[in-house]
């Protein structure tokens, strides 16, 4: 239960401060480019998807660590590739929740932990693509 709290935090922070520096790149990154507005708008869109990726990877490579030191696995429609960490992930931060994988052990707690960190951070994204959205949008022409 420790190395749960403890890898979960450490995980969670890990997310933030990487979200936290995509967003803040993006926001001197996005002003300074002389491109479209369009572009601009896509290029925002596309950053949060890229550090979204990221936090996902990092916590399959999380669930990965901790399967081989055996303080947790998944079970049910798995193949045993990392690809099965990789798609675990993805449900869990995204709260989509499948159930045809599921997890045991230690991976629970974490699972859980990671599907609010994942909804907070989409929704962070989603303020972000907002606020840079009404900046932009009175910019916005035909170009």
């Amino acid at each position: 239960m420790f190395q749960a709290l403890a890898l979960s935090t450490f995980m969670v922070a890990a997310c933030i401060v990487i979200h936290y520096e995509m967003l803040r790149y993006m926001s001197v990154l996005i002003p300074a480019l002389k491109v479209a507005v369009r572009l601009k708008v896509l290029l925002v869109v596309l950053g949060c998807f890229i550090a979204h990726t990221i936090e996902v990877w990092l916590y399959a490579f999380a669930y990965l660590l901790l399967d081989h030191f055996g303080l947790g696995s998944l079970k049910g429609h798995i193949e045993e590739h990392f690809a099965d960490f990789l798609y675990f992930s993805a449900t869990s931060y995204s709260t989509l929740g499948i159930g045809d994988v599921y997890p045991t052990g230690v991976f629970r707690l974490i699972s859980g932990i990671e599907s609010i960190n994942g909804l907070f951070l989409i929704a962070w994204s989603t303020s972000f693509t907002y606020f840079v959205m009404n900046r932009l949008w009175p910019l916005h022409s035909d170009d």
